[in-house]
This record gives C-alpha cells, sequence and structure tokens, in this order.
C-alpha cells in the first residue's frame, strides 16, 4: 500500500458567506479503503465533498489528491479535470438525465475517453453488476425508480475508470433491499475493481458495516474517529446515530 494517502485534507475550513460550514478538518483516506464520513443532516458532509472536488474554494488548509494539492487558498483544481485525475462523484440526488436513455446516461460517464472498446466493455460489466439497467437499457432516466437511478447514478461514475469514487448519500429515499444491493456492489467495487471510496452517510449502520475507517461530523467539525468496528460499539455514536 502507498505511504501516501489517496485523499488528504489538512486543516480545512470552508465558508459559505460568513456562516463557516467547516472548521479545520482533518482526514486521510489511503490507497484501496472504503472512508465513511457520518453525522446527522447539516453537519459539513456534503461540504466536505464540495471541498475536494474544488466545487468550493477552501477558506484555510489544504486538500491533497496523491499527495498533490488540489484545493487551497491560492489552489483550486476545477471539477472537471479531477476526472481526468481518477476522481468521480455520485452526488446526492442521483441526478440522472431524465429524457436520456439508460444507455445514453451510462455513457455519458465516459465522455473523456476515447478508448472505444474499452467503453464497450465496461458499459457491459455495469449491466452486469446491474441487471435491471439492462433490462432497461433504452427507456428514459425519469421511468425509473429511485433506486434504478441510483445505480444509474453509480454506473455512470464507474464509467468514468475513477480510482477514487466518492459517494453523497447514496441510500437516501431508497427501498431496504435496494440499500442492501447497492451496499454489496460498493464492497465488490472496492475490492474487486480496487477502487477507494469515499461513503458519506447518514445512514450510520450501513456507512459503518461497509467502511474500515470513519469520522463524525458535528457542526462542521470532526467530532469522533476510527476504526469503523469500534464505532459501531461506541456508546456516543449508539446514542445519537444508531438508536441504542
Amino acid at each position: 500500500m502507498s505511504a501516501i494517502p489517496h485523499l488528504e485534507l489538512s486543516g480545512v475550513s470552508l465558508r459559505y458567506d460568513e456562516v463557516r460550514a467547516l472548521e479545520k478538518v482533518n482526514l486521510k483516506v489511503p490507497v484501496g479503503d472504503i472512508v465513511a464520513l457520518i453525522g446527522a443532516n447539516g453537519a459539513g458532509k456534503s461540504s466536505t465533498l464540495r471541498a475536494i472536488t474544488g466545487l468550493c474554494k477552501v477558506v484555510e488548509g489544504e486538500v491533497h489528491l496523491n499527495g498533490q494539492v488540489i484545493n487551497s487558498t491560492s489552489v483550486q483544481e476545477p471539477a472537471h479535470k479531477l476526472v481526468g485525475q481518477g476522481v468521480a462523484m455520485v452526488p446526492e440526488g442521483r441526478h440522472v438525465f431524465p429524457y436520456m436513455s439508460i444507455k445514453d446516461n451510462l455513457l455519458m460517464g465516459a465522455y473523456t475517453r476515447r478508448d472505444h472498446a474499452a467503453i464497450a466493455h465496461d458499459l457491459d460489466a455495469v449491466c452486469e453488476r446491474f441487471p435491471r439497467l439492462k433490462e432497461r437499457f433504452h427507456q428514459q432516466g425519469s421511468s425509473l425508480s429511485g433506486g434504478e437511478q441510483q445505480m444509474v447514478a453509480i454506473g455512470r461514475a464507474l464509467m468514468a475508470k475513477p480510482k477514487l469514487l466518492l459517494l453523497d448519500e447514496p441510500s437516501l429515499g431508497i427501498a431496504p433491499q435496494i440499500i442492501r444491493l447497492i451496499a454489496r456492489s460498493l464492497v465488490e467495487i472496492n475490492r474487486n475493481d480496487g477502487i477507494t471510496i469515499v461513503l458519506v452517510e447518514q445512514n450510520c449502520r450501513m456507512a459503518l458495516a461497509l467502511s474500515s475507517y470513519a469520522y463524525v461530523l458535528e457542526t462542521g467539525r470532526i467530532a469522533l474517529e476510527g476504526p469503523s468496528k469500534g464505532l459501531i460499539d461506541n456508546e456516543r455514536i449508539k446514542s445519537l446515530y444508531l438508536g441504542g
């Protein structure tokens, strides 16, 4: 395993006008791991992803990708350029193109690629991972259920051939049986494809079950961190997030 974390935030603060969304956040994502970021609504989870992807410029600290600064007070790598560096994101709310077919939605993830034979192979692999998408291949995105749209969003991100996959609330508004399917798929994506994953979730049970390490955000700060198995048994986590 590389000594350099795949992703690292060092003292990152982020502000929306006068409101501080993040306050000196430090986190590391080792190569090949699944790292979870959990917390209540408004804790700063999505803001952390905006800092990572350059959608918001940080006011303090640095974001490093493979040891290189991609967001700081003096550097802001454009979000679209990060795709070429192996970063893909599945946004909250899925954002499937409603009037495009499932096939074309998936192919949008490969818009920066020119390796046509490999694109066709990866399209088949996505459909093998999510058979429902193959069954509805030529239907419009708007005709799918929320769970099926989430499969499209994940598949679209995979078509970019990422090395780092960022997921923002993938279980939000999804039926329990589909959540289990998506959870299994994320484990396979990590183990079989070797893709590092940052999983942002309010579903703390799912996030802690899938990840090896987790950070707990409260009002823009890291309140707690540690190996996920240990956090599952943590009394504070149980009382706040797991209904214990």
